[in-house]
């Protein structure tokens, strides 16, 4: 289920580029590695964790950035890749039960009102979980009620992923969150909206597999040589809240 399509730059020669930090709100760590990428790099957007204790600082310096757009990333477990096979480290919801689904994401939603006192710009899932069944169709739902786009699912934005410093089970990719990586993705662009995911991160708080790798995407989104890329390319940075009716 997707959202109605509505007039987007899709059918032009523009490009135009979210550069978006998944988990704000998951650690001290995760939320001084988005800030520097905001105040020193190329960020333009950030998707929180609501449940986590960080993420009422997190949620502190948004209301102070009316440029930058705040998503719910909508957390409902997290899985690890451990001895040959995937290890659920914790669920915050069973994925046979669409009622407790259902609610869940409705408590996450009042809980990112009450701490950024305003409706997500964006709505998307720790570790994708919202590409899946029953996940999806809720979600969805939620993005056509809000009248914001849902991650791989909107017509209005292209979702590139590939920025992104490890394979499908956890085993390091070299070179894939380098300068040289970021600005070739750059290069590639399609006409339209595009998403670019990121995970900046200092220090070692994450929880979960990824970890180091954060620091080295908060070097590469700060390093000038990106933003010159961009400014070559004549690639547009945006945010979400541009993408809203009327923007």
């Amino acid at each position: 289920m997707t959202e109605p399509e509505r007039p987007s730059n899709a059918g032009s020669e523009a490009r135009r580029l979210i550069i978006n930090a998944d988990d704000f709100g998951q650690s001290a760590g995760i939320n001084n590695g988005i800030i520097r990428c905001r105040e020193r790099g190329i960020l333009t957007s950030a998707s929180l964790m609501v449940r986590w204790p960080d993420a009422p600082a997190a949620a502190k310096y948004a209301r102070t950035d009316s440029a930058l757009s705040l998503g719910l990333h909508i957390d409902f477990g997290e899985w690890a890749y451990q001895n040959g096979e995937w290890v659920l480290l914790y669920e915050v919801v069973p994925r046979e039960e669409p009622t407790e689904i259902r609610a869940e994401v409705v408590r996450q939603l009042e809980l990112f009102q009450r701490l950024v006192g305003s409706t997500p710009t964006h709505l998307d899932s720790h570790q994708h979980v919202h590409r899946h069944t029953p996940f999806d169709v809720i979600v969805c739902e939620l993005g056509v009620a809000l009248g914001v786009p849902v991650r791989q699912q909107s017509a209005l934005v292209t979702y590139e992923g590939s920025f992104y410093g490890q394979g499908g089970k956890g085993e390091p990719l070299d070179g894939a969150i380098t300068v040289e990586r970021l600005i070739g993705i750059l290069r590639a662009l399609p006409p339209g909206t595009t998403e670019v995911g990121c995970h900046p991160g200092l220090g070692t708080d994450a929880q979960g597999m990824y970890v180091t790798e954060r620091a080295q995407e908060v070097d590469t989104l700060c390093d000038p040589q990106v933003r010159a890329a961009l400014e070559a390319e004549g690639v547009q940075l945006i945010s979400f809240r541009d993408l809203a009716p009327g923007a």
